[in-house]
């Protein structure tokens, strides 16, 4: 029997309707348009209501994704989530999802490795795939941080939104596909980045003055120099480890963290703006569903097409990252 590969065969994408721009956060917290367009490149971003949650956003993009891929969700074998902010801690996301969209036969289960998520989500499909033990498997990225981010913090109140993306991945004997993965961990630093659970230590109490401990702190300079450098290395790890060189891929398409995050790593990694997709200006960051979104994105607008290379990448709280060559 050949060998079996993991391809994706449908991408889909939702995002709340409520649109929160620079000028709203300017009535909010002592900040401009200016000062945010300059330091993170965002200018709105997504917000559900406060009866919208992660898996409603997941449903909607997975029914998009199965729509796109013309499978039905009883064709669905397993159904593996990303997420930093579910609904809650039980049923997980994905449950929550096979319920809703009727996969019937899918075993399903979340992972929590941030904004790299749906990095990890990706690459444990592929493994599941090509052992042979799932043929069909639906990989969503969803996050609403819009409910954990204080907004009395201008330092990151101005950088995220919600919104979800997902995939369609089936086994195929083509050479195609999933065509190399890697992942990465540093918990040693983890604690640059943090969202207290049912633990919050003295100094995440500290660090969250405005009294609701439940929402996102972040090093902002420290994660910036790791998330450089981090997407750069990632990206040449995946495309060197496949035999190929920069100059064979297509597109890269990044975790939508920061502007000038985006932009270093590119530089980085010496390509053009027309290689590296970006649509933080619109959306902001918007944790695990950043990667899937875009790269629905990039596929709707022609940036991406069947057999090109495309390598997704992303870094985030843990500290973790991760990358995944594609063709498409």
């Amino acid at each position: 029997m050949s060998k079996l590969h993991a391809k994706i065969i449908g991408l889909g994408k939702y995002l709340p309707e409520k649109v929160l721009t620079n000028a709203d956060l300017e009535q909010m917290v002592d900040t401009s348009d200016e000062w945010i367009t300059k330091r993170v490149g965002v200018k709105e971003r997504r917000i559900s209501d406060e009866h919208t949650f992660a898996s409603d956003l997941a449903v909607r993009a997975a029914e998009n994704a199965l729509k796109d891929a013309d499978m039905k969700a009883e064709d669905i074998e397993l159904i593996i989530a990303a997420s930093v902010s579910p609904d809650m801690y039980t049923p997980s996301i994905s449950c929550l999802v096979q319920k809703q969209i009727g996969a019937v036969n899918a075993a399903a289960f979340d992972v929590n490795a941030a904004c790299p998520g749906f990095i990890f989500a990706i690459t444990t499909a592929a493994q599941y795939v090509e052992n042979g033990m799932y043929k069909n498997v639906l990989v969503i990225g969803a996050d609403t941080l819009s409910k954990i981010t204080e907004y009395k913090d201008r330092s990151t109140c101005v950088l995220f939104g919600d919104g979800a993306g997902a995939a369609v991945v089936q086994a195929t004997e083509e050479e195609t596909g999933v065509i190399s993965c890697f992942l990465g961990a540093d918990g040693e630093h983890g604690d640059c980045l943090t969202i207290p659970g049912l633990r919050c230590d003295e100094i995440d109490k500290e660090r969250r003055p405005f009294g609701n401990m439940h929402t996102i702190w972040m090093d902002g300079g420290a994660v910036f120099k790791f998330a450089v450098k981090m997407m750069a290395a990632a990206t040449l790890k995946v495309v060197e480890d496949a035999g190929k060189t920069m100059d064979d891929v297509h597109l890269v398409v990044p975790h939508q963290a920061n502007m000038r995050i985006i932009e270093g790593a590119r530089k980085r990694l010496g390509i053009g703006e027309e290689k590296m997709f970006s649509n933080i200006e619109r959306y902001g960051n918007m944790s695990a569903a950043c990667v899937p979104i875009a790269l629905c994105e990039a596929v709707e607008e022609g940036r991406a097409k069947k057999g090109d290379l495309v390598v997704i990448v992303s870094m985030g709280g843990g500290l973790t990252w991760g990358a995944v060559l594609i063709e498409l």
